[in-house]
C-alpha cells in the first residue's frame, strides 16, 4: 500500500493532505522520514504521525440522521452535543463527517474515517450533489426564487445552487453541489425570509429514506458507490 492510501485509509488525512503532512516532515516510516507519498507500507513497517504509531483501523462507512441541536465536528470544546456521541462501535474508531450539516439542521449526514471517500464527496469537482427540504417562514415570491436560481453574491461569496423547486408555498427542494457554509439559509435570507426547518434528505443517489432521527446504521457496498453518483 502506498503510504498516502495508508494515511487516509488511517483516517488521518485525505491523499492530497496527506502528502502535505509527508511535505512537512511529520510523517515516519519505521523511524526514518520517507522519501515521497509514494513509498510503499508493508505489513510489518511502522508509520507515525506527530511522533505516534499510526494503527490501520478497518474503514467505517456510516449513515445517521441527524437530530436537531447537535453539531458535526468533534474538535469543538465548547458543543453540549455532538453527533459521534450517537454512534457506538466497537474500539472507538477515529470519525468525522463527510460535510456538515450545521446545529440547526438536520437529516442525512455520512460518517466514515476513510479521507479518500470523504474528499469525493465534498470536492466540488466530482459534483456529488445534495438535496435538501427547506420550509421557510414566508413564501418566496416566484420573482426570488428566480433571482436566486441564478445565483447571487452574499457578503462577497458568490451563491450558486444547482436548482430551487416549489414544492408548496413556503417548502422549497434545494439542490446543492458545492456546499458552502449556511448557503441555503444565507440564500432564503437575501430573498426576505427565515428558514425554519432544513433537512437533507439525499447525496448522490443515496437517500435518507425512514431511518429514524438519531439513528444510524453501516452502508452496504452498493449504498457507498451510490453516493459518489448522481
Amino acid at each position: 500500500m502506498r503510504l498516502v492510501k495508508f494515511l487516509a485509509a488511517a483516517g488521518i488525512a485525505s491523499r492530497r493532505k496527506a502528502a502535505d503532512l509527508i511535505a512537512a516532515g511529520m510523517v515516519t516510516i519505521n523511524g526514518k522520514p520517507p522519501l515521497g507519498p509514494g513509498d510503499p507500507v508493508g505489513a510489518d513497517d511502522t508509520v507515525s504521525y506527530n511522533g505516534v504509531p499510526i494503527t490501520q483501523n478497518p474503514l467505517h462507512y456510516l449513515i445517521l440522521n441527524k437530530p436537531l441541536g447537535y453539531t458535526c465536528t468533534n474538535f469543538d470544546r465548547h458543543a453540549e452535543k455532538t453527533v459521534f456521541e450517537l454512534i457506538d462501535l466497537p474500539n472507538a474508531p477515529k470519525l468525522f463527517s463527510a460535510g456538515r450539516l450545521d446545529k440547526e439542521s438536520e437529516g442525512l449526514l455520512i460518517i466514515t474515517n476513510d479521507g479518500d471517500y470523504a474528499a469525493k464527496l465534498m470536492h466540488p469537482r466530482y459534483e456529488i450533489l445534495k438535496t435538501y427540504i427547506v420550509k421557510t417562514s414566508r413564501p418566496i415570491p416566484h420573482s426570488e426564487l428566480e433571482r436566486l436560481r441564478g445565483g447571487i453574491v452574499d457578503d462577497g461569496e458568490h451563491l450558486c445552487p444547482r436548482r430551487i423547486d416549489e414544492i408548496s408555498p413556503g417548502q422549497y427542494r434545494f439542490i446543492l453541489n458545492e456546499g458552502k457554509k449556511r448557503e441555503i439559509r444565507r440564500l432564503v435570507r437575501a430573498a426576505g425570509a427565515r428558514t425554519e426547518q432544513l433537512q437533507r434528505i439525499q447525496i448522490g443517489q443515496l437517500k435518507l429514506g425512514n431511518l429514524q432521527i438519531g439513528k444510524w446504521r453501516k452502508l452496504t457496498a452498493e449504498e457507498i458507490q451510490a453516493t459518489l453518483h448522481n
